[in-house]
């Protein structure tokens, strides 16, 4: 048996080194892992470009401590106030007094569904979000996640969200930001021509499947910021605080 021997610590050797390599392999792919989620969580667009950050909220981002986000670099925030035709956020009302004390620009949300015509969506984001002279422009949320189906409803989305901006813009005075996901501006959007602001969603990247200039650009889903528990969505605005504070 002895003449085996060689080939034994021969095998043992190949075998510690394979794993000594398996073991770097795996801490490198860790470190990577690692510095690309450290990247992502802490990413913002350069602040010399984009000097105004602001977040959206709805209920899921639970209490929140408005002055807190008020000292910390948050100029603004759109609130969830309503979705569909009687569906009505349950911390729209603390939210938008909180904000509003706390110092924020402040503007309210509706998440537009395909299956209710778009005057009754209107009616019931009226009645919900109080008219406030200083308030952002209202802004209608359109994206297929989360909504009912196109092709089940007999709505069209194509002339039901003409519907609700016409109301909900006579009533506010301002022309409607439209909140849009790259699906549902190439659907609806991209051959249209578009008058309203836009805010585009694109985490990371700056919105590039765009044809119209975008105001709002939200670029991440999971940013934290103090005063708030758990992720929440930072965008910024597409110019100076002086352009910020004109009518958009």
């Amino acid at each position: 048996m002895t003449h085996w021997r060689p080939f034994v610590w021969i095998n043992r050797s190949l075998t510690r080194r394979l794993i000594f390599i398996l073991v770097l392999a795996l801490g490198g792919v860790t470190t990577l892992v690692a510095c690309a989620y450290y990247y992502f969580i802490t990413f913002h667009p350069d602040a010399g470009r984009y000097p105004v950050r602001g977040i959206d909220v709805s209920h899921h981002q639970g209490a929140i401590d408005w002055p807190k986000v008020a000292t910390s670099g948050i100029a603004f925030a759109y609130i969830k106030a309503t979705e569909g035709g009687d569906f009505s956020d349950r911390r729209f009302r603390q939210n938008w007094r909180g904000a509003a004390a706390a110092g924020l620009r402040r503007g309210a949300y509706h998440f537009f569904t395909f299956c209710r015509p778009g005057i009754e969506q209107a009616a019931h984001f009226i009645r919900t979000v109080p008219a406030d002279p200083d308030m952002l422009p209202p802004a209608v949320d359109l994206e297929f996640g989360g909504n009912c189906s196109v092709s089940a409803s007999r709505l069209n989305p194509d002339r039901e969200l003409p519907a609700f901006l016409e109301a909900v813009e006579a009533h506010y005075g301002h022309r409607a930001l439209l909140y849009a996901t790259r699906e549902f501006y190439q659907a609806h959007m991209a051959s249209k021509n578009i008058v309203n602001p836009l805010w585009l969603r694109s985490i990371l990247f700056e919105p590039d499947y765009n044809r119209h200039p975008w105001t709002l650009w939200q670029y991440h889903n999971r940013g934290r910021v103090a005063g708030v528990q758990g992720p929440v969505d930072y965008n910024v605005f597409a110019g100076s605080m002086q352009d910020f504070e004109r009518p958009w």
